[in-house]
């Protein structure tokens, strides 16, 4: 193993094992450099499509080196039983160096020892057994694979292989997907035989290390008030891949910008880096000093957690005005105990709530993509609790209440705990407590609100101070993932959210800050239980602004088949404000009203990114079909429309129709299939794509109509035959080379590689 660990700790430039241990005379640093680059595109092209996430297969992270040196594990990130919270296993910070990790019960895929045979590698066995075994030539390769996300693990090592393919021949890597070509395995063999060398990235420019110098040094700041404002900024920002906008527009930008994260260190800006790894970035840094640095993202960006965050002079400028010159004092700064760090209004309480407010809402897209992407790849019991397409928009912060807003947070500060105080090993049962107390708060807030009522209009609604595109957010649910873009899109849906700073702070707090995806099951079920509150304030802040007795109509529509007191409790919410808004309506319907002028209010703004093109009229008519049809096709499905040497892409959207989103469990049977609908918009929306379709445009017409006759499985596999890319198609590479260069093009900055984990089987 000693070759394998200096590798992984050398400091930095070229990294391969001693003379000693290769299997033959150690190569040039130009040829290992080159060797490296070789195989690293390799990886980025057909590997990390399904080993990049938490969710990938045995935790085998392959989109850097420190994921392929660290190997894989049986043990699951994703498990719905566990009693007690899991141990830490983030690449990058829970250990630093392939020690560490087989400490952590990783094993290695690439050899490890002296004088071991480099085909002996896990990894090169893996695409060995593919070669000598492809893929049946039976279209549906449910016979052999299993793709459902819950199926057992079978994480073989090196010592455990020959019973492995003897097993399972057909398991190759990649797995359920066409082999690696020869060149491609050729330059992993060539790699792994060099001795497996690393280089590191090429230096950053000197602009660049001065633009960390500036906001190390604006994040390091002595005063009281400034490093209160930084814990602030980190604890929102520490999942984000931030970028130097200012030198992205300069005339010698790169492609893609170098991108980082931001870390509590315990050395001081100007030393390396020591990272104060702890589960939560609001838990106790147990340090003596505690600084913010910028630590540069390795790898290729992942399409599921590229959360791009942009710093410029302009951000630097927003924050002096938000945090620093409004006139408040910081006589201490706050502990860093549960009941303090899970609840941001005991927490940040001198700051001023408007303040805080802004800076969350100048990026709303991205503090809502925090709980629709990151790190949890995959969560259907997470994102069960909001419907499939809903609008969010967002309340002004300069409405007539927020300069009163300050003190009743202050007053309701019991009420707005979280289960993340509780830790990652909590009991289910404490949701009991949470409901109670947001009961409170609810019928504290009606009555707060109620003596505003006068001010109940749409201009209560953030118009993006007619410049900023975050002011109007569409999210689209896929069954176990989701994604927010900005933009109305679609028409006008179901429901809709309207946030204002206390919701927007406790969905960060819940679902960013304080979700432990690593936590056991009483801090998933409690969150999960949490966010149906969450979701029942941002819809009743859009029925605020309709009449009463619509309110009713509306919430009987959308909640049907609760009962007891889970009815109880929604009716209340929901239908409980006593106010009128200050709004006209002259139809019966006035949610459509409701939607057009708020559509009108934000017009100025509005985003149209995922408008389809009139000229596109086919695929108007394929997102006008619903009903049972529309309930074949799956959640997330990229077409591909050939037109010569041409192509564009589109994305399908299955819009699932619920009888209501109030049920933990059992989701199956709140399913309405009669009321699915289609969304079609240009570009690829979403990270996890279930089906591809390649048509020529000729044929356009007959795949829209081959589409709106799906009545059954049969019809469904007929369809994917006949214009479908499958797993076992000779040009299934070509096309994935296709789309994620198209993906790349369309987003060179807020895009990444898309995830193939949850392509059917078909």
């Amino acid at each position: 193993m000693r070759w394998l660990v200096l590798l992984a700790m050398a400091g930095c430039g070229l990294k391969q094992q001693e003379p000693s241990t290769l299997p033959k005379p150690p190569i040039s640093r130009a040829a290992a450099t080159a060797s490296w680059v070789a195989a690293k595109q390799v990886f980025e092209d057909r590997c990390v499509v399904c080993h990049g996430c938490y969710d990938a297969p045995c935790q085998l992270k392959l989109d850097s080196y420190a994921g392929i040196s660290r190997g894989a594990t049986e043990q699951k990130v994703y498990e719905g039983t566990r009693l007690k919270e899991a141990p830490l296993t983030r690449l990058d910070i829970d250990a630093h160096d392939v020690a560490g990790w087989r400490q952590k019960r990783f094993h290695a895929v690439l050899p490890e020892g002296t004088h071991r045979d480099p085909q002996a590698s896990v990894l090169l066995r893996m695409l060995a057994l593919k070669g000598a075994h492809p893929l049946p030539a039976e279209p549906d390769l449910t016979k052999e694979f299993t793709f459902t996300l819950d199926r057992k693990q079978t994480c073989t090592d090196d010592k455990h292989f020959d019973s492995y393919a003897k097993e399972h021949p057909l398991w190759g890597m990649p797995y359920g997907l066409p082999p690696l070509s020869d060149g491609e395995r050729h330059a992993l063999e060539s790699w792994i035989a060099d001795g497996a060398p690393y280089s590191e990235p090429p230096a950053l420019p000197s602009p660049s290390e001065d633009a960390i110098k500036t906001w190390e040094a604006f994040l390091n700041q002595p005063s009281l008030k400034s490093q209160l404002m930084s814990r602030y900024i980190y604890e929102h920002l520490f999942l984000a891949s931030l970028y130097f906008k200012d030198l992205q527009d300069s005339k010698n930008a790169e492609e893609t910008p170098a991108f980082f994260r931001l870390v509590r260190s315990r050395t001081a800006p100007g030393t390396a880096v020591d990272e104060i790894a702890t589960r939560r970035p609001f838990d106790d840094p147990a340090s003596e000093h505690l600084y913010y640095r910028l630590v540069r993202r390795t790898g290729p960006p992942l399409s599921k957690t590229q959360m791009v965050y942009a710093l410029d002079r302009a951000r630097l400028a927003l924050y002096e005005s938000l945090f620093l010159k409004p006139d408040y004092t910081v006589a201490a700064l706050p502990a860093y105990d549960s009941k303090v760090g899970a609840n941001p209004f005991r927490a940040f309480a001198r700051i001023p709530a408007r303040s805080r407010y802004l800076f969350m809402l100048t990026e709303a897209e991205f503090t809502l993509m925090g709980f629709i992407k990151g790190p949890v790849c995959r969560g259907q019991l997470a994102v069960n609790v909001i419907q499939d397409r809903f609008w969010v928009l967002f309340q002004d912060p300069d409405v007539a209440w927020m300069p009163d807003e300050a003190a009743f947070l202050a007053s309701e500060q019991p009420d707005l705990d979280m289960p993340a105080e509780a830790g990652s090993s909590s009991l289910s049962v404490l949701w009991n407590g949470y409901g109670r107390a947001h009961d409170r708060y609810v019928k504290k807030r009606n009555a707060f609100l109620s003596g505003h009522a006068g001010a109940l209009n749409v201009n209560a609604i953030w118009d993006g101070d007619g410049r900023n595109a975050n002011a109007a957010l569409t999210v689209f649910r896929h069954f176990d993932n989701a994604t927010v873009v900005e933009g109305l899109v679609g028409p006008a849906p179901k429901t809709a959210w309207v946030i204002d700073y206390p919701l927007l702070e406790r969905i960060h707090y819940l679902l960013v800050a304080g979700f432990d995806v690593f936590g056991n099951v009483g801090h998933q079920v409690s969150t999960r239980i949490y966010m149906d509150f969450l979701r029942l304030e941002g819809e009743a802040n859009f029925l605020m602004l309709l009449p009463p007795e619509r309110r009713k109509i509306l919430v009987a529509s959308w909640y049907r088949g609760t009962s007891g007191s889970g009815k109880e409790r929604i009716e209340t919410e929901l239908v409980g404000f006593p106010g009128t808004p200050k709004i006209t309506y002259r139809t019966r319907a006035p949610e459509r009203e409701l939607f057009e002028m708020l559509r009108t209010r934000v017009k100025g703004v509005l985003a149209h990114r995922y408008d389809l093109p009139s000229s596109e009229k086919s695929l108007t008519q394929l997102g006008a079909i619903h009903g049972l049809a529309a309930s074949w096709l799956p959640e997330t499905s990229f077409l591909t429309v050939r037109d010569g040497a041409t192509t564009t892409q589109f994305t399908i959207l299955r819009e699932s129709a619920h009888e209501n989103v109030a049920h933990l469990f059992h989701e199956s049977a709140q399913r309405l299939k009669a009321e699915d609908a289609l969304s079609v918009v240009p570009g690829f929306l979403g990270a996890y794509p279930n089906a591809l379709f390649a048509v020529d445009r000729a044929d356009l017409d007959g795949f829209v109509t081959a589409v709106a006759a799906l009545d059954s499985a049969a019809s469904y596999r007929s369809l994917r035959l006949r214009y479908g890319v499958l797993r076992n198609s000779a040009r299934f590479w070509p096309h994935s080379d296709l789309i994620q260069r198209a993906n790349h093009e369309l987003g060179p900055i807020d895009g990444g590689l898309l995830d193939y984990n949850h392509l059917e089987a078909l």
